[in-house]
C-alpha cells in the first residue's frame, strides 16, 4: 500500500500551479503511479460516457491483473470524472480508500 501523504501533497502542488488541463491530468496521473499505482488513467465524463483525459504510462491498456475505477463527482452527487489504477496485484481495502482520497484532491481539476 503506498503512502497517500506524499501522493496528495504533490496532487496539490500540481493543482496550484498555471497550465492546462489536459497537462495538470497528465502530471497527475504520473504523480499516482509514481506514488505506486503501475496504472492511472484520468477520464472526463458523466453517465455511461468517459473519455479518457490522460494516463500514466502513456499506453492504451492497463496491466490485466487488478483494476480499480474512483468516480470523481461534483458537489451534488454527479459524476463528472473517474480516476482509474491497474497493477499486477490485487488491489487491498488502503489501495482503495488512498485512491479515493486522490479523487477528492484532484476535484478542482473539473471545477468543482
Amino acid at each position: 500500500m503506498p503512502d497517500p501523504a506524499p501522493i496528495l501533497k504533490r496532487l496539490r502542488e500540481i493543482l496550484s500551479i498555471p497550465g492546462d488541463r489536459v497537462g495538470k491530468a497528465r502530471r497527475i496521473s504520473s504523480a499516482i503511479r509514481e506514488g505506486g499505482f503501475p496504472w492511472v488513467g484520468i477520464y472526463d465524463g458523466s453517465g455511461d460516457q468517459a473519455v479518457r483525459l490522460a494516463w500514466s504510462p502513456p499506453q492504451p491498456h492497463p496491466p490485466t491483473g487488478s483494476v480499480m475505477a474512483i468516480p470523481v463527482r461534483n458537489a451534488a452527487g454527479d459524476r463528472v470524472g473517474m480516476l482509474e489504477a491497474a497493477g499486477d496485484h490485487p488491489f487491498e481495502e488502503e489501495d482503495r480508500r488512498c485512491l479515493e482520497t486522490c479523487a477528492e484532491v484532484i476535484r478542482p481539476l473539473w471545477g468543482v
